[in-house]
């Protein structure tokens, strides 16, 4: 249903709307604080996340899909939870952050900002009801992850990854451009809805050729194999407040990306980009998993363990039935809460002039800081599928969604690589708890920050135990 343009149906883009203007504010407000901008602009974009994750839930609040702006963008249930998640998770990454910003001296303005305008491309994404808006908020995510990651500039391994990031990111963003450019020249419209009702049947050389280009942009955008090279240098080089960022939120626009473009806009020709996803999404289960074993840093291996993660949310789309979407969806939220956690640990355990990166920094924590290993123990068991844990939950649905549509020889495999995976993720609690502890600095992050890990680690422990709540969810939305 397309709405007249006034200011009542304006109401379901409230959250972008709002995004822009407290993002202008608080740059102002950084700008002319002075001082008190180093304490200042930390709380105010708190404030403004709640605000925006308060107002998203009032007023994008709908049953049904409605169009604006000339079928640019789209609101509906799937994109209002999608951007409740999204305010919430850039705000426990934020929560995490500031202790260790602030003792690097890297607690400034330009960060917040930044985070922001990188939600707003999220937000973006998710109600994209075109090709040109889609990506309009690929661009405006992607320019903003470039600058997060070069963002300590004394750092010269810093600079080097976002380079490569934003060299790489350059090539792929050009793909998927000329992916749809052809795509357009196809359909003869920048609409997903139109391209869904004329895009149907078998594909015609020219539009296999836009698929390709749009499949090389979205496994891109996964940090999917074989375009996955720019993840571990990134997470590794990027200062470990900003990995944690990469790693979570922007996974909701990565599964906007695919749903919107491949499940809502290229339905009609779903064999053609499935067959694509398969050879992709098994070459990330195994190459992610395989060389994450081999790994000593705790940042590559969480990078690895992303890209094998990838794989399992690709399958959930290579299923091709609404099941497999909805199963990708609930592997995404699970993935991002248990990487927050995850990453949440790396950053507790790094007081000012100490990186906890590697393996050796573990040894023994268990002996130093019972709290951060017991998380870190939560998050690596859900990571490894073990049961009571959501990730067990998530590989389940999975492999559930490839049972139905008979795709045994996808979930063998799957179920044969998830034991690899498992096999690094005892490796680190065995560090934790029966390595002899090293001689390393304590962790001095706050109580606050002790409490939200603690309650991320019940979360991951609660959806476990109880995972109904989501999926119930997941399936409301997608159906």
């Amino acid at each position: 249903m397309t709405s007249t343009l006034t200011l009542a149906s304006l109401a379901p883009a409230i959250p972008e709307i709002y995004l822009t203007v407290a993002l202008c504010v608080i740059l102002l407000v950084d700008a002319f604080a002075g001082q008190a901008s180093r304490r200042l602009t930390p709380t105010l974009t708190l404030a403004a996340l709640v605000i925006g994750a308060a107002l998203t839930a009032r007023y994008a609040d709908v049953s049904s899909s409605v169009t604006l702006f000339s079928g640019m963008y789209v609101a509906d249930p799937l994109g209002n939870m999608l951007k409740l998640f999204a305010f919430l998770f850039i705000a426990v990454g934020l929560l995490y952050s500031r202790h260790y910003l602030d003792a690097r001296g890297l607690l400034k303005g330009e960060y917040y900002v930044l985070t922001l305008s990188a939600l707003l491309g999220i937000c973006v994404m998710i109600s994209a009801g075109s090709l040109l808006s889609m990506y309009m908020g690929i661009e405006l995510l992607s320019l903003s992850l470039y600058a997060l990651v070069a963002f300590n500039r004394d750092s010269g391994i810093a600079a080097e990854s976002a380079i490569k990031y934003f060299v790489l990111g350059a090539i792929a963003s050009g793909c998927l451009l000329y992916g749809m450019s052809l795509v357009y020249g196809m359909s003869g419209s920048l609409l997903f809805s139109d391209i869904a009702d004329s895009l149907r049947g078998v594909p015609s050389l020219g539009l296999i050729m836009g698929l390709v280009f749009l499949v090389v942009g979205v496994a891109f955008k996964f940090g999917a194999v074989p375009f996955h090279m720019w993840v571990p240098d990134v997470y590794h080089g990027a200062p470990s407040s900003v990995t944690l960022l990469i790693a979570s939120a922007p996974k909701i626009g990565s599964f906007a990306l695919a749903y919107r473009l491949l499940v809502e806009a290229l339905g009609g020709v779903a064999t053609s980009w499935m067959q694509m996803l398969t050879i992709i999404a098994v070459l990330s289960l195994f190459l992610g998993n395989v060389v994450a074993v081999a790994q000593t840093n705790m940042k590559r291996l969480l990078a690895y363990s992303a890209i094998g993660n990838v794989g399992f949310i690709l399958l959930g789309f290579v299923a091709g039935s609404e099941q497999g979407v909805e199963a990708a969806l609930f592997y995404t939220l699970a993935y991002i809460i248990t990487t927050l956690g995850a990453f949440g640990v790396v950053l507790l355990a790094s007081p000012a002039g100490f990186e906890a990166d590697h393996f050796d920094h573990y040894k023994g924590l268990h002996a130093r800081d019972p709290m951060l290993a017991l998380a870190m123990m939560v998050m690596m068991f859900s990571v490894g599928g073990m049961p009571l844990f959501v990730g067990f939950w998530a590989k389940l649905q999975i492999f559930q969604a490839l049972w139905a549509v008979n795709a045994t020889e996808l979930v063998v495999i799957a179920a044969l690589i998830s034991v690899v995976g498992l096999y690094y993720c005892l490796r680190v609690i065995k560090l934790m708890y029966f390595d002899a502890p090293g001689d390393f600095p304590r962790s001095t992050c706050s109580t606050a920050e002790r409490g939200v890990l603690l309650v991320n680690a019940a979360i991951v422990v609660a959806l476990g135990l109880l995972p109904n709540t989501l999926l119930s969810l997941c399936e409301a939305v997608i159906g």
